[in-house]
């Protein structure tokens, strides 16, 4: 199993940067392509992405500044800098101390991530029936102490961490899959339904 990655403890003034950058299209492309590739320099992204060298290595150099992403110093030569993608775990503790816009900016941090994993809960349901095996969609009801909701936690990035490869090292059949885990205290039904002649309790009264 690999070794798990050093935890980056954000700090308010970090989740304003984070925003500041994960705002930008083409630098989640960037973070994304790096993810997925491992290594790339400014060529290699320019070309994935469609936008030119200037650009990329403008935003390759902001991430950088973010932490986000390291240059690989022994493949640079020149102008030509390689990069990779740190493989750090992101962590925002709960109860941490932020100012208003500090907030502010982590909402929408939550509200980026939302739309994505929105976005790809509506392509695995509506691919479900076509993918062969590919989507997999569970949901479930436990009544947990925090420890164990915490140890849950714990289990769950243990298992992510099994299944982690290299670039160099994935099959020619794998593909790049999307994992989400959320869970969260369910502490009260959705909003009422309208009521119709079918939903009424048997033996209520007409109107």
């Amino acid at each position: 199993m690999p070794e798990r990655p050093e935890t980056r403890v954000l700090t308010g003034p970090d989740l304003k940067a984070f925003y500041k950058a994960l705002s930008n299209p083409v630098r989640r492309d960037i973070l994304s392509y790096l993810g997925e590739h491992g290594e790339a320099n400014s060529t290699s992204v320019a070309k994935a992405l469609g936008e030119s060298t200037g650009t990329t290595s403008y935003h390759l150099r902001k991430l950088a500044d973010l932490n986000l992403i390291a240059e690989i110093e022994e493949r640079s030569q020149g102008r030509e800098r390689w990069w990779k993608s740190l493989m750090t775990d992101i962590f925002t503790p709960p109860g941490l101390e932020m100012t208003a816009d500090e907030r502010e900016a982590a909402l929408k941090i939550g509200a980026l991530k939302m739309t994505q994993d929105l976005s790809l809960l509506v392509k695995a349901y509506a691919g479900y029936d076509t993918s062969e095996g590919w989507n997999q969609i569970y949901r479930a009801g436990l009544w947990m102490t925090k420890d164990q909701v915490a140890a849950f936690a714990e289990e769950y990035q243990s298992l992510l961490r099994k299944y982690v490869t290299e670039p160099g090292d994935r099959t020619a059949d794998a593909r790049r899959m999307a994992v989400r885990l959320v869970a969260v205290p369910d502490e009260g039904s959705g909003p009422a339904l309208p009521e119709d002649a079918d939903t009424r309790q048997a033996g209520a009264d007409p109107e």
